[in-house]
């Protein structure tokens, strides 16, 4: 055994070695282990046991990632890929050589009368192969080294690791044979300095190489080899079961809508955050529906744009008809504008009087929204819906004058949403039309009795913005807690319909929930689910879980999963499934963050030693110009000239 010392040292700057070199070699020294012991199959590196392997044998066939399980092992390995290419001209010659040394051994097999060698068989029908798409130009030849470090604590533990690790190997169909009395050399081989002190290598063709390169993973789409551009999809995290990493692009699929199922404190908020802010580093427009002021520090710290209904200032008006600016300055508006109006207006009523309203009360409904649009002086001419749009209490005083038992019921029943205790929401025109990369709308102001309708008029908002052809730009629509509108008949409809026709404005909608039970329980919450490509369980409770196991058609594995996840993990169903663990860097973890022990802290944190409170603007551009100067190109438009 040799025992084999290195220690740092230092000169003065009189021996002639410039300061920038004794930092390099300061620098160097830094890395030099204290001391180094050299075994016949294994080293010491300081306290650190290594034992080195070269791969001699490798699989017939493989397929991409499939070096992945070394990569993910528990314990600490070094894989090393060392690779050479090689020069057509000497591949044709090596493999010319090496198919006549196949065909004469099969000959010499033949002429004797023995059984042909299945493994020569298979070499010699590769190699012909091999040897023709060489000849087209499809592939070149390149001599690979794959050598592996175990490390470990102690020499027990070494012992124990190297077992493993080849028990692994050899499921993978590879045979790792030590680097005895070489074990110097095979871990310097697998340190990041490009020697390879062992050379045992084996050719590999184009083909062959690409799917042994370590960083493939079946969770991370590759990106295109002929583009220059940054793969696309957010990040979610990485995967639980092979530490890979979870990429997903929601734009890529049929349909950009995702639903978040989720029992409260599983992480359902937190991961919607950190995908919203994650989108918005790709350009995507959000729009957020926050029911309890959780994403005001994320809209902050991004430049954002923050609507607080229930405030004192901040009105909306369910009458409003959805016109449009162009960049000319001139309106327009859909030709059916005042019928999908009125139909709306039908929703919202159907919200605020809580249920479905019968045929008579419906009737009477329609014909005093008619006439309340006619009274403000908009009728089915389009040079009139330029003019003041009329407002929730000149409803109910139509309903009042009429004279009809159905019609004076239902102006009392509007009465506290109009002169009453909730009618501060309705009691003017709209106040703001907020727009931006990111808006949210906060309903913690509103009252519980007023949350379904503040949803549903913010979805109004929302929708007409996203369904601007002048805007047309990707999008996300952030519904959370969506179940306060979910149990709503009409609510659950309107978001039903978003869900069907998002795709269609380049948009994608995201439904995030506590109440799975409530969700599913109804036909149009199947739909919604059902109408989302990308699809996000985490922790369920176990009353809820049979529900579950049968709409999503869960294995028993997974269902066990769900029961036992920590916070942030998580089941991606697309067009695979993926368990996966939601990771976030410290700054995002800042942002997105629920818990109160740490908001708590923040603050303290913050009082203590402010934060800069220059914001991050994020502009949406593409290679010709801002998507804000896209031109109309809708023909079921109007152009909208003086009434």
């Amino acid at each position: 055994m040799k025992r084999t010392r290195a220690r740092a040292r230092t000169r003065p700057a009189a021996t002639g070695r410039s300061a920038t070199e004794q930092g390099a070699a300061g620098g160097t020294a830094a890395f030099t282990p204290d001391a180094l012991t050299v075994a016949p199959r294994h080293l010491e590196v300081g306290g650190d046991w290594t034992a080195s392997f070269a791969v001699t044998g490798f699989p017939r066939e493989v397929q991409p990632g499939w070096l992945q399980p070394l990569l993910t092992y528990p314990g600490r390995v070094d894989v090393a890929l060392h690779i050479e290419p090689i020069d057509p001209v000497t591949a044709a010659q090596r493999l010319r050589r090496q198919l006549a040394k196949l065909e004469s051994g099969r000959r010499y097999t033949q002429d004797k009368g023995r059984l042909l060698d299945p493994q020569v068989e298979a070499a010699t029908e590769d190699a012909y192969d091999l040897s023709a798409r060489v000849a087209r130009g499809e592939g070149k030849l390149y001599r690979l080294g794959l050598y592996l470090t175990v490390h470990a604590g102690s020499r027990d533990q070494l012992t124990d690791e190297v077992a493993a690790v080849r028990s692994l190997a050899a499921s993978l169909l590879l045979d790792a044979k030590p680097t005895t009395y070489r074990s110097l050399q095979g871990w310097l081989t697998c340190l990041p300095m490009a020697l390879d002190l062992i050379r045992m290598r084996r050719t590999f063709d184009t083909a062959a190489l690409s799917a042994a390169f370590p960083f493939t993973s079946p969770d991370l789409p590759p990106p295109d080899p002929t583009s220059v551009a940054a793969p696309s999809g957010v990040l979610y995290g990485y995967n639980v079961g092979s530490q890979g990493l979870v990429h997903w692009d929601r734009f890529a699929l049929d349909n950009h809508n995702a639903v978040v199922l989720g029992r409260s404190g599983a992480g359902k908020s937190y991961l919607v955050k950190l995908e919203a802010l994650r989108s918005l580093y790709r350009g995507i427009e959000i729009h957020v529906i926050d029911p309890e002021d959780e994403y005001a520090r994320l809209t902050q710290a991004v430049g954002g744009a923050y609507v607080h209904l229930g405030a004192g200032d901040v009105r909306v008006n369910p009458f409003d008809l959805p016109l449009r600016t162009r960049p000319d300055g001139r309106l327009s508006a859909p030709r059916d504008a005042l019928v999908r109006r009125s139909l709306f207006v039908h929703t919202v009523l159907s919200v605020l009087l809580g249920g479905t309203p019968t045929p008579a009360d419906r009737a009477v409904l329609d014909r005093a929204i008619a006439a309340t649009y006619q009274r403000a002086g908009i009728t089915a001419d389009p040079r009139t819906w330029t003019r003041p749009t009329p407002l929730l209490a000149d409803l109910a005083t139509v309903l009042q004058q009429t004279k009809d038992r159905a019609a004076t019921g239902l102006a009392d029943r509007l009465h506290p949403f109009v002169r009453g205790a909730f009618s501060e929401l309705f009691a003017g025109p709209t106040t703001t039309r907020p727009e931006g990369h990111l808006v949210a709308f906060s309903l913690r102001d509103l009252a519980d009795e007023l949350k379904p309708i503040g949803t549903l008029l913010t979805l109004d908002t929302v929708w007409r913005h996203v369904s601007d052809p002048a805007l047309r730009r990707p999008r996300l629509v952030v519904v959370d807690e969506a179940w306060m509108l979910m149990k709503e008949p009409a609510g659950a409809e309107f978001l039903f319909r978003m869900a069907k026709a998002s795709r269609k404005h380049w948009a994608g909608l995201t439904v995030a929930t506590q109440d799975t039970a409530d969700v599913l329980s109804t036909d149009l919450g199947k739909a919604v689910v059902a109408n989302a490509a990308t699809q996000i369980l985490l922790r369920q409770a176990p009353q809820a879980i049979d529900e579950i196991t049968h709409a999503f058609n869960l294995s028993d594995g997974e269902r066990q999963f769900l029961l036992t996840a920590d916070r942030g993990q998580g089941l991606l169903s697309a067009t695979q499934r993926v368990a996966f663990q939601a990771v976030a860097s410290a700054t995002e973890h800042y942002l997105v963050t629920t818990d109160p022990a740490e908001l708590a802290a923040y603050e303290e944190q913050d009082s203590r030693y402010p934060r800069n409170d220059d914001s991050v603007s994020i502009e949406l551009t593409t290679e010709e110009g801002d998507l804000n100067d896209s031109p109309i190109d809708d023909e079921d438009s109007l152009d909208l000239g003086p009434a």
